[in-house]
């Protein structure tokens, strides 16, 4: 008869159950066929900080000529009582016959048999026990199990290659997760796991519910793509909300990591400080911590914590086991450690409880001598942690209330874009269910309220008919471009006109609005004058503040910089924003959207603005095509031109950035500078207007578009539209290289003296119409208000005066003739307005200044 010295160790309600094998005392050793399993319940005595045996147990078996071992052991459930029990499989080997049993520990200490069963063969691999009890294990890659209730070896219809968790799922019953071969059906759901995935990876997860013999997709456990690393998993939370199954858990891999799941994605990961990591367990301790205890093939173990973000807490080496437990009734769990300690042959001898906090007992300190004032501060040490701990979980649960708030925001967002949408393509929008939303209505719920349809039918009705042109699309290196052509008199009764894209798709938790940039570009042939960015600094000693009617309303929710064209021709309004995020989605569909500010005369003479959104159309962008170069630029040299369309053009104008230059030289001609152009930057003019140029020039400077003015043989400007400022840099030190020595190159930062000139005219205008207007609004007032009060009163004879004055009774009317207009004076000067037309009035001769100002301070910066 041999044994196996290896002793078992299992955590039950509190206390440590060893388990060993021995011979039974004072037995005849020639006649030696009976072997005993004996049980020791330890309890940690708080007072003298060691375990103490609180009661012991007994199993005899008959083992002639056989070799009994312990496999394994863990605490089920019996499904008669419901009560959970410690458990443990026995093998007893007698040549080829393997014989295994598995026994119950009652609350007395007796061990029952709960079944047996025998194989030719013994069982290695992925052996665990569960609810019933019941006891699975895999062999040649099928699965085996057998029951307390059967008593009978069954085998799973499944192939699998390694069994990584079992446990309990929701509505499931006992669940297998386990890897396996990738399965390729001939017609597979476009929307799951791809054949050339699986191919790849070679294997995939799955799920197989022993009680229903259903099998489980394992995409909701993990993506397919670790199942070639993962060794061993522990499913945290199971639960079915709509149907839908969520499950939280963590995993160990063989590349040393520990991965956070949620609902089949990875959260979290943490690199694990021992290599070949074979089981892990969860701990939840007093704080509500989350730890997970990772032991090691090596003896080693670590415990990894769950704060935010996931890492390692602490480690320990030649750790023989680990148990969690509540040892010392707190009411929360701790960690019970213990060491190989060759020195002692008391198996609890060398150990550690700990929760990671204030729990922190050892084996080896004499508690006994600690004293009271250590034991006092101590205890005043606890408290405090103890505060701290209730103030930083006040902390976290405002962090998730905050987190929710922000959640709602999101989904109210989301939903006010779809609305959105709805309204300009003339759709029904059906609004969610507030309740499950979890609002509250704060108005009366009436359908169809007229005031709200009548704003409705105002929105669209005031768009004047045919106002766009063509909607195109180009692709300008990582950047998407669509323009809008609009027609003259749309744009010169628009103002703060711009472009913005919306997702037309639903995706779930992703915001369907773009953020772009806005430009109105103004082209003709000529292409003389070029762009003033307006986003300009703005002088320190004027801050706009008068913003009580803001034309940037739309500018906060689509963040743009528009800049215009001031040319004659077709004008334009681009948007521009970037390519790669929606290549992601492989296929998407845009809606264009046309925001403008629309001017109302009221009869008062001042301008109200009426802002409005109309629909362009859409725009589909999908990776093939861009890949194709569909919407591509295409600018090529024909007959010493640049073939570009103006569409090319305008895209290439919109993603670039404009800088003005003057070039100014004392003693020769500027001659050298369209030499360089022709060149060294091998630059031909556009055909539809040639007076700009474009670079060919291979390498960063290639889509550099110039346009070089002469005022005179010795000045003139150089407005260069590059992509950054590496391609500017470039090409100053190339020009600086060409320029003569006496030349001077100066930045035009608010652009050419000759345009702020003619804008500063302009807004002078603008400013003395406006003045003009307010007072002549308010003489209009006051002549009405004095017509009306002469025409109440009697009218005066216009004799002359001579002759008033003869009669004492002409005297006494040429006396009341001047006392009225006396009178008249008086309430002319002293005349009184609305405070809301003054109001208006200041607003509008304000906004007049603040723009001459603007382009006074831009002109003595040039």
């Amino acid at each position: 008869m041999l044994l196996s010295e290896q002793d078992q160790f299992l955590s039950y309600n509190g206390e440590v159950l060893v388990f060993q094998l021995s011979k039974p005392k004072h037995s005849d050793e020639a006649d030696d066929k009976t072997i005993n399993l004996c049980v020791r319940r330890m309890a940690f005595n708080r007072d003298t900080k060691v375990f103490v045996q609180k009661s012991s147990g007994v199993f005899s078996m008959g083992a002639s000529h056989s070799k009994i071992e312990m496999i394994c052991c863990s605490c089920t459930s019996d499904s008669r009582t419901g009560i959970v029990l410690p458990c443990i499989l026995m093998k007893q080997k007698k040549r080829n016959n393997v014989k295994y049993f598995l026994l119950l520990l009652h609350s007395s200490n007796q061990f029952e048999p709960s079944f047996y069963f025998r194989l030719d063969y013994e069982l290695k691999e992925d052996i665990r026990l569960f609810a019933g009890p019941s006891l699975l294990w895999r062999h040649a890659n099928k699965l085996f199990y057998i029951s307390s209730s059967t008593c009978v070896v069954q085998s799973a219809p499944v192939q699998l290659s390694s069994v990584v968790w079992t446990g309990e799922i929701v509505g499931e019953g006992t669940v297998v997760l386990g890897v396996r071969t990738a399965c390729l059906p001939e017609t597979e759901d476009p929307d799951g796991f791809s054949a050339s995935d699986r191919a790849i990876w070679g294997s995939e997860f799955f799920g197989y519910a022993i009680q229903t013999q259903k099998t489980l997709p394992g995409t909701c456990f993990m993506p397919h793509a670790y199942s070639r690393v993962v060794s061993s998993v522990y499913v945290c939370k199971s639960e079915r909300l709509k149907q839908q199954l969520q499950i939280s858990l963590v995993a160990i891999t063989h590349k040393n990591q520990l991965i956070w799941f949620q609902n089949g994605a990875p959260k979290g990961v943490c690199e694990l400080p021992y290599e070949k990591p074979c089981s892990v367990k969860p701990a939840l301790t007093r704080s509500n911590d989350l730890l997970f205890v990772v032991s090691f093939a090596s003896g080693n173990s670590c415990v990894v914590q769950r704060r935010g973000s996931l890492q390692v807490a602490s480690k320990w080496q030649k750790v023989k086991c680990v148990l969690v437990d509540d040892f010392i009734s707190s009411g929360s769990e701790q960690l019970l450690l213990l060491f190989e300690d060759d020195s002692s042959t008391d198996v609890l001898s060398t150990f550690k409880i700990t929760d990671l906090g204030e729990v922190n007992y050892a084996s080896g300190i004499n508690y006994k001598h600690d004293a009271p004032a250590a034991e006092g501060l101590q205890e005043n040490g606890l408290l405090t942690v103890r505060a701290l701990e209730t103030r930083l979980q006040a902390g976290w649960t405002s962090v998730r209330e905050l987190q929710q708030h922000l959640g709602l925001q999101k989904r109210v967002l989301l939903e006010s874009c779809r609305a959105l949408i709805d309204l300009v393509e003339e759709r029904t929008h059906i609004l969610p269910n507030s309740k499950e939303e979890g609002l509250v209505s704060l108005w009366d719920d009436v359908e169809n309220p007229p005031d709200s349809l009548s704003k409705v039918t105002s929105l669209v009705s005031e768009v004047p008919e045919h106002f766009t042109g063509e909607l195109w699309q180009r692709v300008v290196g990582d950047s998407l471009v669509v323009g809008v052509k609009l027609t003259e008199s749309f744009y010169l009764s628009m103002n703060d006109i711009s472009l913005s894209l919306v997702m037309d798709q639903d995706f779930p938790l992703i915001s369907p609005i773009i953020k772009c940039q806005s430009k109105i570009i103004k082209l003709n042939k000529a292409f003389s004058a070029l762009a003033i960015s307006s986003s300009q600094i703005e002088p320190p000693s004027k801050k706009m503040k008068l913003d009580l009617h803001s034309k940037n309303d739309l500018k906060g929710e689509f963040p743009m910089r528009s800049s215009r064209i001031q040319l004659d021709g077709a004008k334009t309004v681009t948007a521009v924003t970037s390519l790669s995020p929606l290549l992601a989605f492989h296929r998407v569909c845009c809606v264009v959207l046309l925001h403008a500010s629309k001017q109302n005369h009221q009869n008062d003479s001042l301008q109200q603005s009426k802002k409005i959104t109309v629909l362009c159309g859409k725009i589909l962008l999908n990776l093939e095509d861009t890949s194709n170069g569909r919407y591509s630029v295409k600018m090529l040299r024909e007959n010493s031109y640049c073939t570009g369309s103006m569409q090319d053009i305008l895209a290439v104008l919109a993603v670039s950035v404009r800088f003005s230059f003057q070039i100014v030289s004392c003693d020769c001609t500027l001659t050298p500078v369209r030499s360089w152009l022709l060149g060294e930057m091998e630059c031909t003019p556009f055909k539809e207007c040639q007076d700009n140029i474009f670079c060919h020039k291979a390498g960063n400077v290639h889509g550099t578009i110039f346009n070089w003015a002469l005022k005179n043989p010795f000045e003139g400007v150089l407005t260069i539209f590059c992509r950054n400022l590496t391609v500017l840099f470039q090409c100053l030190h190339s020009l600086t290289r060409a320029l003569p020595p006496s030349c001077s190159v100066k930045l035009l930062r608010s652009g050419s003296k000759e345009v702020l000139t003619e804008q500063l005219a302009l807004a002078l205008e603008k400013e003395m119409l406006t003045l003009k207007n307010s007072l002549f609004l308010k003489e209009t007032k006051a002549e009405n208000s004095l017509t009306w009060e002469n025409e109440s009163g009697k009218k005066i004879n216009n004799a002359p005066v001579a002759s008033l004055l003869d009669t004492e009774e002409g005297v006494q009317q040429f006396r009341k003739k001047l006392q009225d207009e006396r009178e008249e004076s008086v309430r002319s000067v002293n005349q009184t307005m609305n405070g809301a037309l003054y109001q208006k009035i200041a607003l509008k001769i304000a906004e007049a200044q603040l723009s001459s100002d603007m382009i006074v301070w831009r002109l003595a910066k040039s």
